[in-house]
């Protein structure tokens, strides 16, 4: 369930927001005159969120590819092609 607070708590009690947003490890929703104004969330939240949003980018992409007919490549063969560089490299 989401946490909704007023935005008063943001300026008198943001010691109380920052332990909901970091034991909660949701966002807070911040609310003005009774509407939704801002969602606050701890760093490592905001990080997963945006770690999410990259592999859901890139899911979408290789959907795209795959649609548009591209057959990938066998992964048994690309994994020894980095072997290979790996190992000539080193």
């Amino acid at each position: 369930m989401p946490v909704i607070r007023p935005i008063t708590d943001l300026r008198n009690k943001s010691n109380e927001i920052e332990e909901l947003c970091n034991s909660s490890q949701e966002p807070v929703f911040i609310t003005k005159n009774g509407i939704g104004e801002l969602a606050v969330m701890s760093i490592e939240v905001y990080e997963r969120m945006q770690a999410r949003l990259e592999l859901y980018s890139k899911l979408a992409e290789i959907e795209k590819d795959i649609d548009e007919g591209d057959e990938g490549r066998d992964f048994v063969e690309f994994a020894n092609e980095l072997r290979s560089k790996v190992n000539g490299s080193v």
